[in-house]
């Protein structure tokens, strides 16, 4: 254990953020998850669109990387293309 007390508060203030973290990159997961299993249906838009918002904001506070969340939309829509 940390003896600085400013480490002390970094170790609570890195927890908190992890787990911050950790629920914005489930759900990301849980929305890319959705657009999949909704293809070819009417929700499917719906799903595309609150997918893409949550990918733009987690790269907008840097849970993940600008890159990465442009990748994603990537093979997201050509996935989508492809199967409709």
């Amino acid at each position: 254990m940390a003896n600085i007390k400013s480490q002390k508060k970094r170790i609570l203030t890195n927890a908190k953020a992890t787990e911050r973290n950790k629920a914005v990159r489930s759900e990301l997961r849980s929305r890319v998850k959705r657009v999949t299993q909704t293809a070819g249906t009417p929700e499917n838009a719906e799903a595309l669109r609150l997918a893409v918002k949550r990918l733009d904001m987690a790269a907008a506070k840097r849970t993940i990387h600008p890159n990465q969340a442009a990748r994603r939309k990537s093979r997201l829509m050509r996935k989508l293309n492809a199967a409709g």
